[in-house]
């Protein structure tokens, strides 16, 4: 029995050398992400599993789409989020407004974020259609106003509401 384990006890013995060859032990510090960073992360990943369901709900698989977090000054004034996409390659970014630039409580942020999401797809679904129309300020507000209550209406349909 004592010869099964033979060969893992000589491993051990030539690589104890070279565990400890070097006089110097060096502590690594840890790395600690600050609390800013850590609910940025966590928004992402919330946001993606997000994207990943609403993507298969609106049957938009085929599309390469991803997230990012977007701090204030990077969007439109009075805006949450925006999506850009390339309909020949089939690829999407939608940005979402970064918990830093929240001032709610954190439920209703993650209700928002998903609202975002949503309203975001729900363009990129309308792009081929309003593609070839042409856009004025009242149009984008009609666009958005009719985004803005599907999207509302999808969501109260999934929560139950």
């Amino acid at each position: 029995m004592l010869g099964s384990f033979a060969p893992k006890i000589s491993s051990l013995l030539l690589l104890f050398p070279l565990l400890f060859s070097s006089g110097r032990v060096y502590a690594q510090s840890p790395i600690v992400p600050s609390p800013a960073l850590e609910r940025s992360l966590c928004a992402n990943t919330f946001a993606t599993e997000k994207l990943w369901f609403w993507q298969s709900r609106l049957k938009l698989q085929e599309w390469n789409i991803s997230v990012v977090m977007a701090r204030a000054s990077e969007l439109k004034p009075k805006t949450l989020g925006n999506i850009h996409w390339d309909s020949d390659k089939k690829t999407a970014t939608i940005s979402v407004l970064d918990p830093a630039d929240y001032r709610i409580p954190a439920a209703e942020m993650y209700d928002d974020m998903e609202f975002t999401v949503v309203h975001e797809l729900i363009h990129l679904e309308f792009a081929p259609v309003l593609s070839d129309v042409t856009r004025n300020s009242a149009s984008r507000r009609e666009e958005e106003h009719a985004v803005n209550q599907m999207a509302d209406a999808l969501l109260k349909l999934q929560r139950g509401r």
